[in-house]
């Protein structure tokens, strides 16, 4: 029996090991944890800001002046930037440290691929959101970010843990709800951004790092 079950046994660790190989493995849960926060500051600092310009209700019910004043455009355009920036740069000290303690690299021919694979789907979306604040469609952006980055880590997800898959499902989902609660974008988005990254990334942290 035992010389029976060591091939089956060498070829689920081989199986691993190829997997393994063609996958980034370094993903830390509590990059989406870190994410997640800063998703939901940036939501709740935007809501401060619209009200404080006596923009909320306007947004509620999607009666934005398309001619909306540029200098709140350029402020909400940097509150974005921001939240980008402190959610990637947090993701990324975490997935470097935990790929330190593993051993791992960082930066290999599979991370190179998901790399590629996600930018894609947000430059994209990217770009079709700059032209939805162009054409004054303000209400239709944050669904539209949460359909494209669901998509971006759908598109991802076979080269790093199959839970991104779920994430990304999750985002797409909410993103076409959302595009029939215009004016509530920014709850949706709070959820979305904010919410489920923190949610996921515990999951993900219990379930891969909390060994560790």
């Amino acid at each position: 029996m035992n010389n029976e079950a060591s091939p089956i046994n060498d070829l689920k660790e081989i199986r691993s090991l190829m997997e393994r190989s063609s996958r980034f493995m370094s993903l830390s849960g509590l990059s989406g944890v870190s994410a997640g926060v800063c998703g939901l500051a940036a939501a709740f600092f935007t809501h401060w800001y619209l009200s404080r310009e006596g923009l909320r209700d306007d947004y509620v019910s999607n009666t934005l002046d398309k001619t909306m004043e540029y200098k709140v455009i350029v402020n909400l355009f940097f509150i974005g930037v921001v939240t980008l920036f402190l959610a990637v740069g947090s993701a990324t000290y975490f997935t470097l440290r935990k790929t330190v303690r593993t051993g791992g690299r960082a930066w290999d021919t599979t991370s190179k691929r998901l790399m590629v694979n996600i930018l894609m789907p947000l430059i994209t979306g990217g770009i079709y959101c700059m032209a939805l604040i162009y054409h004054g469609e303000y209400g239709l952006v944050a669904p539209s970010t949460l359909v494209f980055y669901g998509l971006a880590l759908l598109n991802g997800s076979k080269y790093t843990l199959n839970d991104i898959r779920y994430l990304g499902v999750s985002q797409i989902v909410l993103g076409i709800i959302s595009l029939f609660y215009i004016g509530y974008g920014l709850e949706f988005w709070a959820l979305g951004f904010g919410v489920l990254h923190i949610v996921y990334g515990g999951a993900m942290w219990y379930k891969y790092d909390r060994k560790g």
